[in-house]
């Protein structure tokens, strides 16, 4: 079951085309920008054509048009020489080993096509083959040329806001005591090992915007709906800090395993439960010590003058206090005004450059089922 509703954050522009899963209220979807796509304007260089000899029947059909890409573009500015055409294949060569993809034998096609050509190629198999895979680069330094590989976790430009007044809700109902102590474990990991920041902790993002709200209500002047808006506001400090004592408990951990043996699965939400349960204990034995912000890179371009003007994983994923109420409303808005102003975001993102040095291993499997988790367990807790 999924609870999502989205709340257009700002005018981010991400420049994937990305069908997002959203969460539940609070995990919302920061709006696309429109993504315009950018067309390729005719060329008034002719292609060279490749094709069979004149003699053979049906010989248009044997012809290999060789593209008109961006890659042509990249290549051509490479410089020419036999260097560089070494260089490029022996890095093709890397990079296909490293994915276990077949390159295409393009050496017989003159240059640059031939280059371009096998760009082409490559890029078509990495999109079938690798779940993660972004865009490769074609770089040329001062000492050669090779292929940078991107793979990138797309977050779907959603907010990952964990309400853990639903679990408080959970602890202090008899019916559901149970699947709540199976979700603290899920929580405490999520909280001591995947590092996921906390509302009522002052480095974290959302503790300042909590702080901003209650600021704007105590120098506003009162009206009728002052005590309700205060009170939700000193709700959200108790419960937050009434649950992460709780949570920061590292007996949920020790007890993970048998909290999930010993329960119990009666009805569906039972089984939703045991399985965001299960799913959380396992992340935790494959990757002890892996955090959510492992591989958080920029998702474009951006000088040490840009990196301001970037939206930060923690600002975007955080435990926080409630997915319903004025407070809660206030804060997406407010959450929406503050990452307009920005550029660009944070992504989990993997460079691979293969220029004869040893090839990271890592991968994007982790972020896969962290982010999956992180859905599931939202779509729970907007029950409460």
């Amino acid at each position: 079951m999924n609870y999502a509703q989205t709340y257009p954050i700002g005018n981010y522009h991400n420049t994937r085309t990305a069908t997002p899963t959203a969460i539940a209220p609070p995990i919302k979807r920061v709006r696309q920008l429109d993504a315009k796509a950018k067309g390729h304007k005719r060329s008034a260089k002719r292609q060279t054509e490749i094709s069979s000899d004149n003699n053979v029947a049906n010989g248009f059909l044997k012809c290999i048009f060789l593209p008109k890409l961006k890659e042509t573009k990249t290549v051509q500015a490479c410089r020419k020489s036999d260097k560089t055409e070494r260089d490029f294949y022996q890095s093709l060569s890397k990079l296909a080993e490293h994915y276990q993809i077949e390159p295409m034998q393009t050496r017989q096609f003159p240059y640059p096509y031939n280059m371009a050509l096998a760009m082409s190629d490559i890029e078509e198999k990495l999109k079938l083959k690798v779940l993660d895979w972004e865009e490769i680069h074609l770089v040329q330094d001062s000492k050669k040329t090779y292929f940078v590989s991107e793979e990138r976790y797309n977050t779907g430009t959603t907010l990952f806001y964990i309400p853990v007044a639903s679990l408080y809700r959970m602890l202090h109902n008899p019916k559901r005591k149970r699947n709540a102590h199976l979700l603290l474990s899920v929580c405490t990991y999520l909280y001591h090992i995947a590092g996921i920041p906390y509302y009522r902790q002052e480095a974290s993002y959302l503790y300042w915007m909590y702080e901003m709200m209650n600021d704007w209500v105590e120098q506003d002047d009162s009206t009728d709906e002052t005590a309700v808006y205060l009170a939700e506001i000193k709700q959200a400090e108790y419960i937050g800090d009434y649950m992460e004592q709780r949570i920061y408990n590292r007996i949920n951990l020790t007890v993970f395993e048998q909290r999930i043996n010993s329960f119990k699965a009666k009805d569906d939400f039972d089984t939703e439960c045991l399985t965001v349960a299960k799913e959380a204990f396992s992340l935790y034995q494959t990757y002890p010590n892996e955090n959510v912000f492992r591989n958080a890179k920029p998702n474009g371009e951006a000088s040490e003058e840009d990196m301001e003007n970037i939206i930060g994983m923690e600002k975007y994923i955080s435990f926080y206090a409630d997915y319903k109420g004025w407070l809660n409303e206030t804060l997406i808005e407010l959450v929406n005004n503050e990452i307009q102003e920005y550029g660009q975001m944070e992504e989990p993102i993997i460079l691979k450059q293969f220029d004869g040095r040893d090839i990271t291993a890592n991968n994007l499997c982790f972020e896969n089922r962290l982010f999956t988790l992180l859905h599931s367990l939202s779509d729970i807790l907007h029950t409460f």
